[in-house]
């Protein structure tokens, strides 16, 4: 572990309970190479080590993790570096079907923004607790990439056509949301995650679920949004080509459906073609046959035009306007 690594990843065991927290809050704990790494040594050597629960927090209140450093990513690819993006991915998607197998509960605390990696870091253990500030999103079409981290895996997995409508448009999602879709499995008010680890400490042969209800007290989130609009979601989101998509969002003529047909015309058409094909191949996949193929993905998609641009705009310039090679939906006219 390098120094930089063991600063960003601290990690401890609390009377039979390991803790780690993701420590570069000035990044929004967006995950390195280096911090990967150091998160899969930690569980590995845990694996050996009694232990009744992991819990995966942060040190800032702003950010679980707001995902992978992909800036970095874009200059590896201008420099023609592929075996660093390589190395990047191959062990995150590493660390993401660890945490999937894991032999004890893995507890992740979601406070604040939580988004791409920062899901991929959460979801795929048994309990995703959220705060009243967490938000969660998988927004890589916005930036010329696709939904990655397993999530050609989980996302077909939510109910309805709700993973495709959110790998698709980037949507995020509050507490209430989070809790309705199955992203988040308990609340717990962002006051209270301090005491999470030493509740499950004091009740080391006690279901987790059980524990973590315990702290949850009254709930003050609200109605899921996406609840309210379930039926032209997964309408519209169901259908079985993005032209369709967009021709029944066009049909609907909601404030919803509107904003969400914004997001699919704001998002790499490359982005939303390769995402829409994962997305329908991944419910008959398994976690790691969804991981290869993601795996397979990023080494032509990072190379890509949409992606240095989309990168560019929301990350180095941050202008907020990028110039997709192409235009895409329902037969519009491509550039010449």
């Amino acid at each position: 572990m390098t120094d930089t690594a063991a600063e960003e990843i601290l990690a401890d065991v609390r009377r039979g309970v390991g803790r780690i927290l993701v420590n570069r809050p000035r990044a929004l704990n967006a995950l390195t190479t280096d911090m990967v790494v150091a998160l899969d040594r930690v569980l590995a050597e845990w694996e050996h080590t009694p232990l009744s629960a992991v819990v995966l927090a942060s040190t800032g209140a702003k950010a679980f993790c707001a995902g992978g450093d992909i800036r970095t990513i874009r200059e590896h690819s201008l420099a023609g570096d592929a075996e660093a993006s390589e190395r990047f991915f191959a062990s995150e998607y590493r660390l993401n079907a660890r945490i999937a197998e894991y032999p004890v509960p893995f507890v992740s605390l979601i406070d604040g923004l939580c988004m791409g990696g920062g899901l991929g870091l959460s979801v795929h253990g048994a309990f995703r607790v959220v705060t009243e500030r967490a938000v969660l999103a998988m927004p890589e079409t916005g930036i010329g990439f696709f939904p990655d981290v397993g999530s050609s895996y989980f996302l077909p997995r939510l109910p309805g056509a709700i993973g495709m409508y959110l790998g698709l448009t980037g949507s995020r999602l509050d507490a209430a949301d989070a809790l309705y879709t199955g992203l988040g499995t308990h609340f717990v008010p962002a006051d209270g995650l301090d005491a999470v680890v030493d509740a499950l400490a004091d009740a080391p042969g006690e279901p987790v679920d059980a524990v973590l209800n315990r702290l949850a007290g009254r709930s003050p989130v609200a109605r899921s949004g996406l609840a309210a609009v379930r039926g032209d979601l997964d309408w519209a989101f169901g259908a079985a080509t993005l032209g369709e998509i967009e021709k029944r969002l066009r049909h609907l003529d909601t404030a919803w459906a509107d904003s969400a047909l914004a997001a699919l015309e704001a998002a790499s058409p490359q982005s939303l073609e390769i995402t829409h094909a994962l997305l329908m191949l991944g419910r008959q996949r398994t976690l790691r046959e969804c991981l290869d193929a993601e795996l397979a993905l990023t080494r032509t998609t990072i190379r890509t035009p949409d992606f240095l641009e989309g990168v560019r705009a929301a990350l180095v310039d941050k202008d907020r306007t990028p110039t997709w090679r192409r235009a895409r939906l329902a037969g519009r006219p491509q550039p010449s």
